[in-house]
């Protein structure tokens, strides 16, 4: 079980992301269409003065289960140790321990 702080800290930075995605998607539309160096680089301190939680990148996948990010299946949603025990248990469907 991950520890409770940081499983808080990732639902903080969710609600910073969904904040400031409209502001942050004009500010690099903008970006995107300026050729004025001047207003590139005011553009660039717009959004760097937003708060660094709210970027999307910072946010990281967790397990819904245990809250643990790393050994993370996509797929799922879980960790390799909550997956290995529930295919085993044949809760996941479609699954198979593979032998060759």
């Amino acid at each position: 079980m991950a520890k409770k702080n940081m499983i808080q800290r990732e639902i903080k930075r969710e609600k910073l992301e969904k904040k400031y995605y409209l502001k942050r998607l004009a500010i690099k539309e903008k970006l995107k269409e300026t050729t004025n160096f001047v207003e590139k680089m005011e553009l660039r301190q717009k959004l760097q003065e937003m708060p660094r939680n709210s970027a999307t990148v910072r946010g990281r996948n967790r397990c819904w289960l245990t809250g643990r990010s790393r050994g993370y299946y996509r797929d799922f949603g879980l960790s390799r140790h909550v997956f290995r025990e529930m295919s085993h248990e044949c809760l996941l469907p479609g699954v198979t321990k593979s032998s060759w």
